[in-house]
């Protein structure tokens, strides 16, 4: 049975990068037995947190809080991608997590950060949330220098499989991580 990986893009700025990453990662991380799903948060569009109940309570009265507890539940484990903002995480990332509780208890989790030192503040920031929603972090985790050389003048890569190829091993190791994790 093919288990399903979800891997959120977590930033919502109209230049980001993280589309090409996570376009590159999908397969990368992919597996016979491992399918991985984008799931774009500029697309889901939650607004910020509106329930006027605790989540850990699972008493949804909104149809957009509804549909993304359906999402996250058709999921058995998930990859947060994130860039560092100011040695942090982006706040809509930390609001679609925040939405929910119960859907993300006991589920292996991976993050991915980048930015122009890897990332490395807002991923520790991060394992403080993911810990608290009770998910299991994985030992496969990757930080992604951004390198100038790598980026147009729009601030995208000019070669995104070249950019990243530095990090495909352990891209791959996160997917068989999660196979043997999901087994």
């Amino acid at each position: 049975m093919t288990k399903k990986i979800g891997l959120i893009i977590g930033s919502t700025r109209p230049n980001r990068i993280s589309t090409s990453i996570a376009t590159w990662l999908q397969p990368t991380v992919a597996q016979d037995g491992l399918a991985v799903d984008l799931i774009d948060l500029a697309k889901i569009d939650l607004p910020f947190l509106d329930e006027p109940g605790q989540p850990s309570d699972g008493n949804y009265t909104l149809a957009h809080t509804q549909a993304w507890s359906q999402l996250i539940q058709g999921y058995d484990g998930f990859i947060l991608l994130f860039p560092q903002y100011n040695w942090g995480y982006p706040a809509p990332l930390k609001n679609a997590l925040d939405y929910l509780y119960t859907e993300w208890r006991g589920k292996p989790v991976s993050l991915v950060s980048y930015g122009g030192h890897g990332g490395f503040q807002a991923a520790l920031g991060m394992q403080l949330v993911v810990r608290g929603l009770k998910m299991q972090l994985m030992a496969t985790n990757l930080q992604l220098t951004l390198r100038k050389q790598d980026l147009d003048d729009n601030e995208q890569f000019i070669d995104p499989a070249q950019a990243l190829a530095p990090y495909a091993f352990n891209a791959n190791q996160m997917g068989a991580e999660f196979l043997h994790r999901l087994s």
